[in-house]
């Protein structure tokens, strides 16, 4: 089992799962963050972390789409371990449905 980030996290990409990581297995795009699912061991520090609940387990029903987006983008993106502010319009992006079609490609910028 893995932990997956989910639809939420696009546009908002708040860190506060970052720091509490204990394998850095979090990987940095341009509007959104992922886990690494050969990384990740599955200790669960992140999900209550995250401001925006984008966390979820990978035994939720559902997920396999956005298991497949973190393993893709976690191999194309730079690896971050510390917390930064979350993108400026977080706040007004957290919670709004379909924002999938917004999901950069680009990579961030990692640690």
């Amino acid at each position: 089992m893995t932990y997956v980030v989910t639809e939420n996290c696009i546009k908002c990409k708040y860190t506060d799962c970052v720091e509490v990581c204990p394998v850095d297995c979090f990987y940095e795009g341009e509007n959104f963050l992922v886990i690494h699912p050969d990384e990740c061991i599955d200790c669960g520090v992140c999900e209550p972390e995250c401001p925006a609940e984008a966390i979820k387990p990978d035994t939720e029903p559902g997920l396999e789409k956005w298991l497949a987006i973190n393993a893709d983008f976690a191999a194309q993106w730079p690896n971050i371990t510390q917390k930064r502010d979350p993108l400026p319009d977080a706040k007004e992006w957290d919670g709004k449905a379909g924002k999938e079609p917004l999901l950069s490609s680009a990579p961030g910028t990692g640690d």
